[in-house]
């Protein structure tokens, strides 16, 4: 029996419903730092003027080493789908690889493209072989680190993805989630490519500064190529208080406190993985990078269930091309939920 099309336009924001623990959206919750919340407390006395983005389009520009031409500030890394797809209609063979973050497929099946897919191999934890994507794709549209996987590919084996004939793009909207012993920065990183021929890399500053409600991403790229894209954009796109956002999140103040955000990320994550590893029939995938992990159990579906009748939400993977009912998306939170949650989990699949 053939299994149906995945729901593209399903999100975890749909699974986190009032009353629920949600460990189904991965986007952080805590204090705002004074040094965001006052500069947007400031942007709301300039709401009569219509946005400038010159001095935020400078501030990224700056943080990751381009020209500003380089950079297009966005309403969230998901606008950036949409106008890449409008401004691409001329791609002959746009390939997506999953499983990803759905939302770049359809965008590009809203436009009018015919998508072809690239799936990953659970049995091999999802890890890209470059050769599996067919060299005559002139779009290729991958995550890093990988959404819902929580894989984090070599930035080798992404680069050798990109080529003057294609338009390589990457989602990085987690990569300020991810970290790595001794190496001072984003690990496996292409923010700061310039070197790479239509590489594409796109950003998110929703996630670690749980800014999801005001809409800020941008693009990184080539200088004709973000024109191309910028054309398709609505006039001032951008608000006022989100331009405020871009500009104080590319600070240095800030990407030291990303850094030092993924490295209490990746304590907390490890105990998620160490006490779901420890039940039976769940496998997690790999070694997850990001601020979720996957898991693999038999009957996860009605698993996903039971855990909202005592009050949890996770992500079902149903939705996610290459995956299916079995599997699960659970966010990384402090200890104490999660063993709160590995406890109720532990009660339901002892049944």
């Amino acid at each position: 029996m053939r299994q149906s099309e995945p729901d593209l336009a399903h999100h975890g924001d749909a699974e986190a419903t009032p009353g629920l623990v949600d460990l189904a959206v991965n986007v952080r919750r805590a204090p705002m730092p004074d040094w965001l919340a006052d500069p947007l407390t400031a942007a709301l006395g300039e709401l009569a003027a219509y946005p400038d983005p010159g001095p935020a389009r400078a501030a990224v520009a700056a943080r990751h080493g381009r020209p500003p031409e380089e950079v297009l500030l966005t309403a969230g890394a998901a606008e950036g789908f949409v106008l890449i797809a409008r401004a691409l209609r001329d791609a002959r063979r746009p390939v997506v690889v999953h499983p990803q973050f759905t939302e770049p497929e359809a965008a590009l099946r809203a436009a009018g493209h015919a998508v072809d897919r690239v799936l990953l191999d659970p049995a091999d934890d999802f890890r890209l072989d470059p050769a599996q994507v067919p060299a005559d794709a002139d779009l290729v549209l991958i995550g890093n680190p990988t959404n819902p996987t929580s894989v984090l590919h070599p930035a080798g084996a992404l680069a050798a993805l990109a080529r003057p004939d294609r338009v390589l793009v990457v989602d990085e909207a987690f990569a300020d989630t991810t970290g790595a012993p001794g190496v001072d920065g984003e690990p496996e990183s292409l923010a700061a490519r310039r070197d790479l021929p239509g590489l594409v890399v796109v950003r998110s500053l929703t996630k670690t500064w749980g800014l999801a409600g005001l809409r800020i991403g941008y693009l990184l790229g080539e200088a004709p190529l973000l024109a191309r894209f910028a054309a398709a954009q609505p006039l001032w796109a951008v608000s006022t208080p989100a331009l405020a956002a871009a500009t104080a999140c590319a600070s240095p103040a800030a990407v030291a406190a990303e850094r030092a955000i993924a490295a209490e990320l990746a304590a907390d994550r490890d105990h998620l993985v160490a006490r779901l590893s420890g039940l039976p029939g769940v496998r997690v995938v790999g070694r997850p990078a990001s601020a979720f992990v996957l898991v693999h159990r038999p009957g996860a579906a009605a698993v996903r269930e039971r855990l909202r009748e005592r009050g949890w939400a996770v992500r079902r993977g149903d939705t996610f091309p290459g995956l299916g009912p079995d599997w699960l998306r659970v966010a990384v939170r402090d200890p104490s939920t999660t063993d709160a949650f590995v406890d109720v989990l532990t009660k339901i699949l002892e049944g």
